[in-house]
């Protein structure tokens, strides 16, 4: 898939999120969680992130029930490579335990630490 391919798709998935998308964007949103820059459906080599946190190099992504582990897999080593940290998180934890997941993306962030700018 080309640039203009990848951008037109995450415009596409921006406008449209799906129930659980909206929830976690709504926790993330405006800095919401611990001061934290959050984008979504960020267009990224071949793939469309959820979320992304570019300070911290962290990417959060909300699995519905169509995702597929080994093309997941190649996409977090992919993720990996450029340097940037996955946490993953099925539409059953963000729906029934939203605070669990956000006190699971500031841990992560805090084990991560900001990226030192250039």
């Amino acid at each position: 898939m080309d640039r203009n391919a990848i951008v037109k798709r995450a415009r596409v998935l921006r406008n449209n999120p799906t129930a659980t998308e909206r929830v976690l964007w709504d926790r993330l949103r405006q800095r919401k969680l611990g001061g934290l820059k959050f984008r979504r459906q960020v267009p990224m080599g071949p793939y469309v992130l959820d979320f992304l946190c570019l300070r911290h190099r962290l990417v959060v992504e909300a699995d519905g029930p169509f995702h597929d582990p080994e093309r997941d897999a190649i996409r977090d080593a992919w993720l990996l490579m450029k340097g940037f940290r996955v946490l993953r998180f099925s539409n059953q934890e963000i729906h029934n335990s939203l605070n669990v997941v956000a006190d699971r993306i500031l841990a992560a962030i805090g084990e991560l630490g900001p990226v030192p700018r250039l």
